[in-house]
């Protein structure tokens, strides 16, 4: 089991080039889709939405969000097997922090008598918001915990991935309106099998060594 994490994140890597007649299975994106759900948040807040584009049609809306800069990223959209954007909620209230508690009393997980208490949670939501309900900076936070979940389980299902911080939020968040419903996107993941052509996939992994990152005491 050991063997196998170090493999999985030793050979990840960021794909530069798909090959677009390979698509994910549907097991494989199940078991991917129940892995983003079960990422870990801050007091369980999961104050995201990941929106997962796989039509044509909604591939074509965000490949049109690159008419002003990145570019370099546009390939990807159509080319990959599916495309997901990545988004947070930027004002996160008691009323969304209920849903969750109470999920957790349907779960089993909180007793209906300790509802009440269990929003004691919350403060540290309060905590990260200031005068005008602006929880932003703590949410991204939250949501990033959940990308480095996904890109963990893609390797692990050996499918490959391109994080894509190179977006134009203004343009995304006008595409997609409707679906964000007030969230904002500022990153998204194409997903699928890389090209034979794919440079990336050949050149051998990089990383700063222990020494220089870890403090033993």
């Amino acid at each position: 089991m050991q063997e196998q994490i170090l493999k999985d994140l030793r050979t990840r890597y960021t794909c530069k080039k798909y090959d677009s007649s390979k698509k994910i299975a549907q097991e494989d994106l199940e078991v991917l889709f129940e892995s983003m759900r079960l990422s870990a948040s801050s007091i369980n807040s999961q104050p995201w939405k990941f929106i997962v584009l796989e039509s044509d049609d909604a591939k074509k809306r965000m490949y049109e969000t690159f008419s002003n800069k990145y570019q370099f990223n546009q390939q990807h959209i159509l080319e990959s097997s599916q495309v997901i954007l990545f988004a947070h909620n930027t004002h996160y209230t008691r009323e969304d922090y209920a849903k969750v508690v109470d999920k957790g009393i349907e779960d089993g997980r909180t007793k209906p008598e300790d509802r009440e208490q269990a929003f004691g949670a919350f403060i540290f939501a309060e905590m990260n918001m200031d005068e005008n309900g602006f929880t932003g900076n703590w949410t991204k936070a939250q949501l990033y915990l959940a990308f480095g979940n996904t890109l963990h389980t893609l390797a692990r299902l050996n499918i490959d991935s391109t994080p894509l911080e190179g977006i134009d939020v203004d343009l995304v968040s006008e595409a997609f309106k409707k679906e964000l419903d007030g969230y904002e996107c500022h990153v998204a993941l194409a997903i699928g099998y890389h090209h034979k052509e794919d440079f990336n996939a050949q050149l051998p992994k990089s990383r700063l060594p222990h020494e220089s990152i870890f403090i033993h005491l």
